[in-house]
């Protein structure tokens, strides 16, 4: 028997038991590695005589051939068989209800915050930013507050450091210094974020949301800032009509002052604002000081202009019916599902935020 004969008898025997995948792989080494039986059959051919060369050649071939396909078709058996045992193992039942999914809401405060932004960004306002750890002349001095001002005591502010000289902003004012100062009028902001006061009960928080409004231009003045407003409080909380009125008022920042008020009624227990006999107070504003654009060199003879603060907290809680403040900031899902929005169902008249 030649012994072309006999190794492939002898493999063929071996590739027709129950073998695993290593085994099947040593049998492949045995056969065609670098020196096994085929490989050095093959280094054989050119001692062969020239006459059985041929025979040899094709005969050694075919065996090869064959135990390749022998191996080729035992490897595919092996893992059709893990296959299919991982595909019983693991196999999904479709009868089965299908896994719950949650949804997660827009918080009503960065509702409020895109709302207020799209409707200002109507009227030519650009949003700026800033951070919140802030300088003491930015949040106090630059803005005009005395040195005597309560806003400055320990038991209003957190400072963070014992000179007083960086603290947590209490408003979102010094965006405007800091606008002014690295560019040129006219400026026409909004400055929406968080700021930090050392106060807490239903209708405060040490951490609340603002939104500061700058408008500085040539001509600017009180009937503009008037009709800022008024469009923007008609436009927020969906009405046609809104009595509002302006009382004098004091803020270190502007000159004259005022604070805001909207009338509301009481409708099956719930406030309507626009009209009635009652009045709300909603936000604070009035003419950009001198000394506050004095102190961030803007020229008075040519300019002068308007500002605003409004609590975004406070109008979120009137527009959608939130009676407590400290409900923002529990972090409670049961809550967040009731008065959140649906990212993929936003109301019809939301018209999204435009930077």
């Amino acid at each position: 028997m030649s012994d072309l004969k006999k190794i492939k008898e002898e493999f063929t025997q071996k590739l027709r038991e129950k073998l695993n995948l290593s085994e099947i792989n040593e049998i492949k080494s045995n056969l065609f590695g670098k020196n096994g039986l085929i490989s050095s059959q093959f280094k054989k051919i050119g001692s062969i005589h020239e006459n059985e060369k041929k025979k040899f050649a094709s005969d050694l071939n075919i065996v090869k051939i064959e135990l390749q396909d022998l191996i080729n078709n035992k490897i595919k058996k092996i893992q059709n068989l893990e296959i299919n045992e991982k595909l019983e193992k693991e196999k999904i039942d479709i009868t089965l209800p299908e896994r719950s999914f949650v949804r997660g809401k827009i918080h009503p405060v960065s509702q409020t915050i895109d709302k207020i932004s799209s409707i200002f960004s109507e009227i030519g306002f650009s949003v700026e930013e800033g951070p919140d750890v802030e300088n003491e002349y930015n949040n106090f001095t630059a803005l005009n507050t005395p040195d005597n001002h309560p806003a400055r005591d320990m038991h209003d502010t957190f400072y963070l450091d014992e000179k007083k000289e960086r603290l947590l902003r209490t408003h979102t004012s010094p965006v405007q210094i800091r606008t002014m100062l690295k560019d040129k009028p006219p400026f026409k902001i909004i400055a929406p974020g968080r700021t930090y006061r050392s106060d807490s009960d239903q209708t405060h928080s040490p951490m609340f949301h603002q939104v500061e409004g700058l408008h500085i231009d040539k001509d600017v003045n009180m009937g503009h800032l008037k009709g800022c407003l008024n469009y923007f409080i008609k436009e927020f909380f969906e009405v046609k009509k809104i009595k509002i009125r302006f009382r004098p008022s004091h803020f270190p920042f502007t000159e004259p002052s005022a604070e805001v008020d909207i009338g509301y009624e009481i409708k099956d227990g719930k406030i309507v604002i626009g009209e009635g006999d009652k009045w709300l107070e909603i936000l604070g504003c009035g003419m950009v000081h001198p000394n506050v654009l004095k102190n961030v060199k803007v020229d008075l003879a040519k300019f002068q202009g308007y500002a605003f603060g409004i609590g975004i907290d406070r109008l979120a809680m009137l527009k959608y019916g939130i009676n407590d403040l400290r409900a923002f900031f529990d972090c409670d899902y049961r809550w967040l599902n009731h008065f959140g929005f649906d990212p993929l169902d936003v109301p019809t008249n939301y018209r999204g935020l435009s930077r």
